[in-house]
C-alpha cells in the first residue's frame, strides 16, 4: 500500500514538472515550433525583458537627466506610447501589403532595424534635447508595436483556426512576457546602477535586433499576384469591413468597456516612482531595489496568468471582470497605506510593504486584463484579423492613454512636484475610486465563456480572395489554412 501511494506521489510530481514541458511540446506540434519560438522572442525577449530595462532606465533618465517634474513625465510616458494607438495602420500594412510577396517576414525585420537603431541614438548622445529624446522613445515603441501587431496577426489566425487553443496562446502570450519582464526588471537596477540609464538604452538595442532573426526564421507562402490597385481596393474593402464590424452590437459594447475601463484607471505611476526615490518624505529607495520590487510585480503578473490558465480560463467573461475589477481598485489603496506611512506603525517596512502591494497589484492586473485579451481574439472578423486585433488593442491603448494624461492632470493640480507630495495621498484615493466604476458598465461585455463563439456567422467566414499562396516547405502555412 505505501509502495502505491509513493509510487502515485512519484507520477504526480512527474506530472507537475513535465507539465509546461507537454504544454509547449503540444502547442509547437499543432502550431509549429517556429511559430511558438517568434512568440517567445517578440513577447518574452522584446517586450517583456525590454520593458522591464526600459520601464526603469527611462524612469530615471526623465527624473535625473531630463530633470522632468511628476506630471511632466507622467504626459510625456503617455506621448511615448503614441505608436501603439496607430497599430490599426500596422496591422493594415502587415494583412494587404505584401513585401517581396512576403505578408509577415519583411515586417519583423524592419521592426528589428528601427527599434535597434532607435534605442542607439539616446545612447550615444549627450545633453539630447527632452524632444529628441521623447521622439527616439516613440520610434523604439514604433519598432516594438510593429512587431507586435505582426505576431497577433499570426496568434489571431490561429486562435480561429485553432478555437480550442485560443486561451492557452493568450497564456503563452503572457507567460513569455512575465518571465521576460522577470528577468527585465531584474537586471534592470543593477544595470542602470553600473552603467547609467543611457548605457541600458544601448543594451536595448540587442533585444530589438533579435526581430530581425524571427523574419529571417519564419517561413510563410508567397503571395503570387500583387498589385497597387489591389491594394487600395483593399484598404478600403478592409476599412468598409472594420466599420460594419464596429456597428455589430457584438463588438461594439465589448469594445467600448474595454476603453472605459482602461481609462478609468487614472495612471499616477510616475508620482509614485518619484516618490520611492524621494530622500525626505519617501522611502528613498536605490536603482537596485527600484529594479527588484519590479521584479516582483513581474512574479505577481506572471502568477496572474498561470491562475488565468488553471483557474479561471473557462469561465465567463462578466465574472471573472467583476471580481478582478473590484480587487483592482482595493488593491490600489495599499498605495494609500503607504503614502500615508500607515505601514510603519504597524511596524511593517517600507520595502516588504512596497514588494506586497506591487506583487497583489501586477496579479490582479494580469487577471484582469487576460480576459479581454481572449475576448478581443474573439471579436476578429476573419479574413482582416491581424487589422481587427489591432484596432481592439489600439483601443485598448487609448484608454491607457487617456489613463496617463488623466493621472498627469491630477499630479498637476494637486501640486505634486519633485520634493512636495504632501497631496499625494488625495490622488491615490481618487484613482481607487475610479478603478471600481467599471463594475456598471459590465453589461456590456458578453455573457459567454471563452470556448464559445461570439462573432456573428457572417463575420466568420472567409472570401476567397484573389492571393495564391506557394505550398511547399511552409511552416506557416497553419496562419492561412486550417492544417499543417
Amino acid at each position: 500500500m505505501d509502495e502505491q501511494e509513493e509510487s502515485t506521489k512519484r507520477r504526480k510530481d512527474g506530472n507537475l514538472i513535465w507539465r509546461p514541458v507537454n504544454w509547449f511540446k503540444k502547442l509547437s506540434d499543432e502550431l509549429s515550433w517556429r511559430f511558438v519560438l517568434s512568440v517567445i522572442i517578440v513577447y518574452g525577449i522584446n517586450q517583456g525583458i525590454s520593458i522591464g530595462l526600459y520601464r526603469v532606465s527611462v524612469q530615471y533618465y526623465m527624473k535625473d537627466v531630463l530633470k522632468l517634474q511628476p506630471s511632466e513625465a507622467q504626459f510625456y510616458s503617455g506621448i511615448i506610447g503614441i505608436p501603439w494607438i496607430i497599430k490599426p495602420l500596422w496591422g493594415l500594412m502587415t494583412d494587404i501589403v505584401p513585401i517581396f510577396r512576403l505578408r509577415r517576414r519583411p515586417y519583423f525585420i524592419f521592426a528589428g532595424l528601427v527599434g535597434s537603431i532607435a534605442m542607439l541614438i539616446p545612447a550615444f548622445s549627450t545633453n539630447l534635447p527632452a524632444v529628441c529624446a521623447i521622439l527616439s522613445f516613440m520610434t523604439a515603441g514604433a519598432g516594438v508595436a510593429i512587431a507586435d501587431v505582426t505576431i497577433d496577426a499570426c496568434v489571431t489566425e490561429n486562435s480561429i483556426s485553432h478555437p480550442s487553443l485560443a486561451g492557452d496562446m493568450q497564456s503563452l502570450c503572457g507567460v513569455s512576457s512575465s518571465i521576460g519582464q522577470l528577468v527585465g526588471f531584474g537586471l534592470s537596477g543593477v544595470l542602470v546602477h553600473i552603467i547609467g540609464p543611457q548605457g541600458v538604452f544601448g543594451v536595448l538595442s540587442i533585444p530589438a535586433g533579435l526581430v530581425i532573426l524571427v523574419g529571417l526564421m519564419l517561413q510563410e507562402p508567397l503571395v503570387h499576384s500583387y498589385s497597387h490597385k489591389r491594394v487600395r481596393q483593399k484598404f478600403l474593402d478592409a476599412i468598409k469591413t472594420m466599420v460594419t464590424a464596429l456597428k455589430t452590437p457584438e463588438i461594439w459594447r465589448p469594445c467600448l468597456y474595454m476603453y472605459l475601463s482602461l481609462a478609468l484607471g487614472v495612471s499616477i505611476h510616475e508620482g509614485m516612482f518619484y516618490w520611492y526615490t524621494d530622500a525626505k518624505t519617501g522611502p528613498s529607495f536605490s536603482q537596485e531595489v527600484i529594479g527588484s520590487i519590479f521584479s516582483v510585480g513581474a512574479v505577481g503578473s506572471l502568477l496572474g496568468v498561470l491562475l488565468y490558465q488553471n483557474v479561471f480560463r473557462s469561465h465567463p467573461f462578466r465574472g471573472v471582470l467583476f471580481w478582478t475589477q473590484l480587487l483592482y481598485g482595493a488593491s490600489s489603496l495599499l498605495d494609500l497605506a503607504l503614502v500615508l506611512r500607515l505601514n510603519l506603525k504597524l511596524n511593517v517596512p517600507d520595502y516588504m510593504f512596497v514588494v506586497m502591494d506591487e506583487g497583489v497589484s501586477k496579479m490582479i492586473g494580469r487577471l484582469r486584463w487576460m480576459p479581454l485579451l481572449v475576448l478581443s481574439s474573439k471579436l476578429c472578423p476573419s479574413g482582416i484579423e491581424g487589422t481587427f486585433f489591432a484596432l481592439l488593442m489600439s483601443i485598448d491603448h487609448i484608454g491607457t492613454l487617456t489613463s496617463s494624461w488623466a493621472g498627469s492632470v491630477l499630479l498637476h493640480a494637486l501640486n505634486v512636484t519633485r520634493t512636495r507630495f504632501d497631496s499625494l495621498w488625495v490622488a491615490i484615493f481618487i484613482r481607487s475610486i475610479a478603478r471600481i466604476l467599471p463594475i456598471g458598465l459590465l453589461f456590456l461585455v458578453p455573457s459567454n465563456d471563452p470556448n464559445s463563439t461570439i462573432l456573428p456567422s457572417e463575420l466568420l467566414t472567409t472570401k476567397k480572395g484573389d492571393d495564391v499562396l506557394e505550398s511547399g516547405d511552409s511552416e506557416m502555412i497553419s496562419l492561412v489554412h486550417n492544417s499543417m
